[in-house]
């Protein structure tokens, strides 16, 4: 098997998508941040990707941006998860991907770089076709605009040290990220949900694929949870990309909360696949 290493988000969207297109849903995040990565170069500037062929057909695809964790596809076979694991030379700091594929390339990446591998998250990828209404609640959706920039950043930030657990955000990528989807041109955007005027809830969106576009983050303060606005702003943002034209909408949730599960099921949303991220580290010391 081939692999070739390529670092224009375009050209490595253009040989992969096809083969990626075969599970659109399942593969939305490696579509979405290449086309975000074509679309707005400044967001990822170290992009770099993997093509796997065998016989000259895509047998395997993954994506990372530096210094984030590798972005997993779904492979023909596990030849193509072996070439990867011997082709990739920049250290990894994790993978992610659907199950069973990324246990299979942990497999291999830690059996070659004798690195112990630990699990951080377990997802679960639903997609959306027909959107439910939500249980009736307070307040009315606005989309956001370049005044409500500092609230969005501050409230993406909060979301990401809750997600990673602490851990520090990437400050300058987040405010990429705001402002990408406050540009009038991008194809994302920034959805409130606000009651008397207050902003209490927000539901991104970005990350386009040919027929759908990725939800989230969705995040809502603690002082405002249980009210039933993240299941708001969430159909509102998933109304909203479906009102553009959009067959699908795709979102990524944790599995160990089983209360954003059902609420996302209840307004129409279905599982595709279980997906997983896990960490790479040294083995410790005897």
């Amino acid at each position: 098997m081939q692999v070739d290493t390529l670092r224009d988000p375009g050209e490595l969207l253009e040989q992969a998508q096809p083969f990626l297109m075969a599970d659109e849903a399942r593969h939305n995040l490696a579509l979405g941040i290449l086309g975000f990565a074509r679309d707005h170069p400044d967001v990822y500037p170290e992009l770099e990707g993997w093509i796997v062929r065998d016989d000259g057909q895509v047998a395997g695809v993954a994506v990372r941006t530096a210094p984030y964790n590798l972005i997993l596809a779904r492979p023909v076979d596990d030849r193509a998860l072996e070439a990867l694991a011997a082709s990739i030379s920049s250290e990894l700091p994790g993978v992610v991907g659907a199950v069973p594929e990324v246990d299979g390339f942990t497999e291999a990446w830690s059996a070659r770089y004798d690195v112990t591998a630990t699990v951080r998250l377990e997802q679960r990828i639903y997609a959306l076709e027909r959107l439910l209404a939500p249980h009736p609640t307070d307040g009315a959706s606005h989309l956001a605009g370049v005044d409500d920039r500092n609230l969005a950043i501050a409230w993406m930030r909060e979301f990401t040290a809750e997600a990673m657990h602490g851990d520090d955000a990437d400050a300058g990528r987040i405010e990429r990220s705001v402002d990408a989807r406050l540009d009038p041109a991008s194809a994302g955007g920034i959805v409130l949900w606000e009651v008397e005027g207050e902003p209490v809830s927000l539901a991104a969106f970005g990350g386009p694929t040919p027929n759908g576009m990725r939800i989230g983050p969705v995040y809502t303060p603690p002082e405002h949870r249980g009210r039933g606005y993240g299941s708001a702003v969430t159909a509102a943002a998933s109304g909203l990309v479906l009102d553009r034209g959009m067959r699908f909408c795709f979102l990524y949730t944790d599995l160990a909360n089983p209360t954003s599960n059902g609420i996302y099921m209840r307004i129409g949303y279905e599982p595709v696949c279980d997906s997983r991220e896990l960490a790479f580290s040294p083995p410790s010391p005897d």
